[in-house]
């Protein structure tokens, strides 16, 4: 097998561990079939991280890390509770274009993680939550109190990432109208 000609760094481990994850699921992330990914060898994958379950902890991290940050990003492009909430829902429903390849395979392909591995639904556990107070807060303030109303938005918002598009943009559409259809009935 011949090797790569530059130096992989933990973050190329982690990316390939993604893209492994949405492609075959978690039996793949092992050390030797991402090195034979990444075209190099296992003492990489020991370099950056002391085991595998280790190189599990960082993705899960990692991920964690991602999904919280790009919902604050998200929010702090919209001043009003509606817009943030509308926002939010687009977000974790829809597509974004940065991430039309990878970060809308991975959470799924996390999700399925998470029925069989602890660390994998401690996180998304962890994430839905925070995504569960950011929208309770958001709906509290837009005179909306019934967490049902949360969760069944929140519900259809995870369920949209495994429902593939009809158009570029169009999970986020129908996330943006169910939204909509929330606030009209206040």
């Amino acid at each position: 097998m011949m090797t790569t000609s530059r130096r992989l760094a933990q973050d190329d481990w982690l990316m390939a561990g993604y893209e492994a994850l949405a492609r075959s699921g978690p039996a793949s992330l092992k050390a030797e079939p991402l090195a034979r990914q990444l075209n190099t060898t296992k003492g990489s994958f020991y370099w950056h991280f002391a085991d595998v379950p280790a190189f599990h902890t960082a993705l899960l991290t990692r991920w964690e890390g991602e999904s919280t940050a790009r919902l604050d990003a998200a929010l702090a492009l919209e001043t009003h509770p509606v817009g943030q909430l509308r926002r939010l829902a687009q977000v974790i429903g829809g597509r974004a274009a940065e991430d039309e390849d990878r970060e809308t395979a991975i959470e799924p392909a996390i999700r399925a993680w998470a029925k069989d591995n602890a660390k994998a639904r401690l996180a998304v556990t962890r994430v839905d939550q925070y995504r569960l107070a950011l929208m309770q807060r958001l709906l509290a303030e837009i005179g909306i109190a019934n967490p049902e109303m949360t969760r069944i938005i929140y519900a259809c918002a995870i369920g949209m990432e495994d429902l593939p598009e009809d158009r570029p943009g169009g999970n986020a559409q129908a996330m943006g109208s169910l939204v909509d259809l929330v606030l009209a009935l206040r």
